[in-house]
């Protein structure tokens, strides 16, 4: 209703308005691009001044003044956005340029493809079946617990979704209500599955601490976390946010490990020890990713839209590194451990230092979030 929103403050409901401090757009005015989202704003304030000061008027009462504002601030909404990004370019010495690489080169070049050796989920659940049988052979102390997270299950996601609920359930989040939470997604999204499996996948491949799949599985936490992630992502694109946000809280607390239900997540992704992760809400990470700990893909400002850095395929994030703002990380490229990325950065190169700063451009076939090196690329010729 057109009334309630004349009950409520006009420029605490404007998009615009609410992220104008921050964006500094009063100061940026001569862009005819910010101007003109000025101009939008300035519109639908007018109109919802003029609701709240009759709510019984004829454009009150009517219900195409509704629509109307709606779209107004939706349209609002886009503007605000576009000139986050717009302004957080120039402020980085982008003025007048475009991108050094976009999103969608960074996400449409070297897509996820399952590689030689690589198990499907039938392959691979069959493989845990009998390496959970032999590890509980060989270690009776864990024989209850690989019977009851893996050998009494039928599949892949039955097993996972025990595996989890008792990870995250507390005294007011039942196992049994997570449990069915999750199956409820994987029932609803068999991508999550395949996602799972990449995953998994992922991990035996780059970490040659994870000796079998069974292992990666039941102790990575990594691992967990991220698909405690994309359960709480399908949650969060179903409208229920708040169930979302509650299991982001249980995996903060439970992995160390702080993802946001509304970041997106390729397939192949892998978050080496997880410590101290922190990926902001509106992050977009490609396929065959590889993270280590303390890693942040944080935002800037209070600014609607797009506020987190996009990770292309391939890229590898070294251990207490940060990116930060609305970059891109161009496809198969490399950040030192305890850089601080804020501008984009080229495909296929090396960035080290604080702010990153490219060192070495690396060939084609270089994948470098598969062959984890973290020294050879980033150590230049020093003489001593």
């Amino acid at each position: 209703m057109v009334f309630a929103v004349a009950q409520s403050h006009p420029a605490r409901n404007c998009p615009l308005r609410r992220g104008r401090t921050f964006m500094g757009v009063r100061h940026a005015a001569s862009s005819a691009f910010q101007a003109r989202g000025i101009r939008e704003n300035n519109k639908i304030d007018q109109r919802v001044h003029a609701i709240a000061a009759d709510p019984r008027s004829s454009e009150a009462l009517d219900p195409r003044s509704s629509e109307g504002i709606h779209a107004s601030h939706e349209r609002a909404k886009a503007n605000n956005a576009s000139i986050n990004q717009r302004l957080w370019k120039e402020r980085l010495g982008h003025r007048g340029t475009s991108s050094v690489v976009s999103r969608e080169e960074a996400l449409g070049t070297y897509q996820w493809a399952p590689g030689s050796g690589y198990k499907g989920k039938y392959a691979l659940w069959q493989t845990m079946i009998r390496e959970a049988k032999r590890a509980a052979e060989e270690e009776p102390v864990l024989a209850s617990f690989f019977h009851m997270t893996v050998i009494m299950h039928s599949s892949l996601e039955k097993s996972l979704a025990f595996l989890l609920a008792n990870k995250l359930s507390n005294t007011t989040l039942l196992g049994v209500q997570v449990t069915r939470l999750i199956l409820d997604a994987y029932r609803d999204d068999p991508g999550l599955a395949e996602a799972c499996v990449a995953d998994l996948n992922a991990v035996f491949d780059r970490d040659p601490a994870c000796e079998t799949y069974l292992h990666g599985f039941c102790f990575f936490k990594g691992f967990q976390a991220i698909q405690v992630q994309r359960i709480a992502h399908w949650m969060w694109k179903n409208d229920r946010k708040s169930l979302a946000v509650a299991l982001q809280s249980r995996m903060s607390e439970v992995f160390d490990v702080d993802i946001h239900p509304g970041a997106t997540l390729g397939k192949g992704l892998m978050i080496d020890h997880a410590s101290g992760v922190v990926i902001g809400e509106t992050a977009v990470i490609g396929d065959n990713v590889s993270l280590l700990h303390h890693v942040t893909l944080g935002g800037s400002g209070t600014g609607t839209g797009v506020r987190h850095p996009t990770i292309g395929n391939g890229v590898l994030i070294g251990a207490g590194a940060s990116v930060l703002g609305p970059v891109v990380l161009g496809a198969n490229s490399k950040v030192g451990a305890g850089s601080v990325v804020v501008t984009d950065l080229p495909s296929h190169c090396v960035a080290v230092g604080v702010p990153a700063r490219v060192v070495k451009r690396l060939d084609d076939s270089n994948v470098p979030s598969k062959d984890m090196d973290q020294i050879y690329d980033l150590v230049l010729e020093y003489i001593i």
